[in-house]
């Protein structure tokens, strides 16, 4: 609790200091007002052609053509802007209106928040998420699976489904380092080298790479009916322009979806050799 009341302090204390400073550069910017337009003054403009002239700098055509030039130019730009000024009572609203504002973000957090509930620890909040697995977000699936893995870490199951669950989360990254781990323990797994697999091409901007490469084809001896090794292997093919490889990778992926799949259509479209 005291930590709270700490933390809490120091957060209004920070909230009134740049609530001050908006104020005083509102002020500052208004008091300054805006800058005028700059005036273009006809006679110092044309006393100075009349002086190059004299001088010998400019002849009749030259000069005449100037003054012409000069006076277009005064026709359009001649014009005065009179600064914007700020009054005292003009500087009292933009101080009510900051106070005002102040006081709204405060009334309103009192209403909605629950500024008398102290800061929960990370821990009681995964404690919390254990039983509410079903409301849960990938994120928070995620941690209560790191939390399963934490307590059992040899178990290949867990660091199976911490994998899935990062994986879901957008952590590809830890995915692939969870998926690592399980395959440590049961190598064998199919699918879990198919998940390695899709978890780096995913870290790789959803480029095959090398390392996604081995492991599909990991999945894919180990178990034939991994198509989602045999989709992304024969993506990996067809970037190298290896047709044979890509039509016995994506050949009996078609032939194992459905024929409205669009899927199926996508990939048959884009095979080679296909019709265009």
């Amino acid at each position: 609790m005291i930590g709270y009341t700490a933390g809490m302090t120091a957060f209004w204390i920070m909230a009134a200091l740049m609530t001050a400073l908006a104020g005083l550069c509102t002020l500052a910017g208004a008091r300054r007002g805006a800058d005028g337009e700059e005036t273009v003054s006809a006679e110092a403009e044309l006393a100075e052609l009349d002086r190059l002239k004299a001088r010998g700098l400019l002849d009749e055509a030259a000069w005449t053509a100037a003054r012409a030039e000069s006076g277009r130019r005064i026709l359009v730009s001649d014009r005065v802007t009179a600064p914007v000024r700020a009054g005292t009572r003009d500087r009292l609203m933009v101080l009510g209106g900051l106070a005002c504002t102040a006081a709204a973000a405060l009334v309103l957090y009192v209403l909605v928040g629950t500024p008398g509930l102290p800061d929960q620890a990370y821990e009681r909040r995964v404690d919390q998420w254990t039983t509410e697995l079903e409301t849960l977000q990938p994120p928070q699936v995620a941690a209560v699976a790191a939390r399963v893995v934490k307590d059992r870490p040899n178990d290949h199951e867990a660091l199976a489904m911490l994998g899935a669950a990062r994986f879901q989360a957008g952590d590809p990254i830890g995915a692939a380092s969870a998926f690592r781990r399980a395959l440590a323990l049961k190598p064998d797994d199919a699918q879990s080298w198919a998940r390695l697999g899709e978890s780096l091409t995913r870290a790789n901007d959803g480029v095959v790479g090398g390392d996604a490469e081995a492991a599909f084809a990991q999945a894919l001896r180990r178990d034939p009916g991994q198509l989602g090794a045999r989709y992304f292997l024969g993506e990996a093919a067809l970037a190298r322009n290896e047709v044979d490889r890509v039509r016995a990778m994506w050949g009996p992926l078609i032939a194992a979806l459905d024929p409205a799949d669009p899927r199926r259509l996508d990939l048959q479209r884009r095979m080679p050799g296909a019709p265009e």
